[in-house]
């Protein structure tokens, strides 16, 4: 019988493919990790992993154990989880965090109607930067975090949409494309795109900073930038571009950059996000309050 410390790690590698990533979201050292994956290989008779100095790949032995076993322990650990709010109901701290000022606007509204129905939870607001979004989800840092979708990761749940707005194209205020009242998602072929972190899911890089227009267009890509008030201090530089939700007009007005309509392009869509098997009872209840306002601004 596997123990649940040798199902942690190897998940936890499995998902980050990086021993010193997996140590730091499970909060131990990189050699205790690798010291369980071992034993764990000598304990099924195969090797779960395919190692190199560069990268750590799953072999097929482990990529087969790897999808049997997620959704698996997803369900244990929630039935544990559901066990344990059964017993002490909503008492106790939900941690929630947010980019963005409108997002920050969005979490504390959704935080007051959730303590309306459940006063006897605290309710802790985080900041996060684009970097620290998902390695503090993942790493149990938060329960929930607000973000724009797309959001296609392994043990990850998006909830239902929130807000939609509208998208524009944040450009030096000198660029040409500054004096237009609208811009096409083909013209996104003549500007530098600046680059969201790689720490965000691949998913929701390829539709905020694509590396081809819809036609085929190369679309050439810039610097990457850790926060977003970075990401507008390098466009009002003259480094590059970005693509925006209309709510960055009226909480990032800049005398450098100017915010284009992206006539084409679809909504920037927002919504929660929160571990598979963090879906605690708070966690769903959360969820269910943001949608109610969200419903009732619609």
């Amino acid at each position: 019988m596997l123990e649940r410390h040798e199902l942690e790690s190897f998940l936890a590698v499995a998902e980050e493919l990086h021993f010193g990533h997996a140590a730091e979201r499970l909060r131990v050292s990189t050699a205790r990790v690798s010291q369980t994956i071992r034993k764990l290989e000598r304990r099924v008779g195969v090797a779960l992993f395919h190692r190199t100095s560069r990268r750590v790949e799953l072999s097929p032995a482990g990529r087969a154990l790897y999808d049997e076993l997620r959704p698996a322990w997803d369900r244990i650990v929630a039935a544990v989880d559901r066990a344990i709010d059964a017993g002490r109901g909503f008492t106790g701290t939900l941690r929630v965090c947010f980019t963005g000022a409108a997002g920050g606007q969005l979490l504390v509204r959704a935080t007051e109607a959730f303590r309306r129905r459940h006063p006897e939870c605290e309710v802790h607001i985080r900041e996060a930067q684009l970097g620290e979004l998902m390695p503090w989800l993942r790493g149990g840092d938060v329960d929930l975090a607000l973000a724009t979708f797309p959001v296609h990761e392994p043990g990850i749940v998006t909830g239902p949409v929130l807000v939609s707005e509208a998208r524009f194209l944040a450009v030096p205020v000198g660029h040409p494309f500054a004096r237009r009242r609208a811009v096409s998602v083909e013209d996104l072929a003549r500007v530098t795109m600046l680059q969201l972190p790689d720490t965000l899911p691949q998913s929701l890089r390829a539709d905020r900073t694509p590396h081809t227009t819809p036609a085929g267009l190369p679309i050439p890509a810039g610097r990457s930038a850790a926060t977003f008030h970075e990401i507008l201090t390098l466009i009002g530089a003259g480094l590059g571009a970005f693509p925006v939700g209309a709510n960055a007009r009226r909480y990032y007005a800049r005398p450098d950059v100017a915010y284009v309509r992206l006539h084409d392009a679809p909504p920037l869509q927002w919504g929660l996000l929160w571990r598979a098997d963090g879906a605690t009872a708070r966690v769903r209840a959360f969820a269910e309050a943001a949608q109610t306002l969200a419903s009732g601004d619609r």
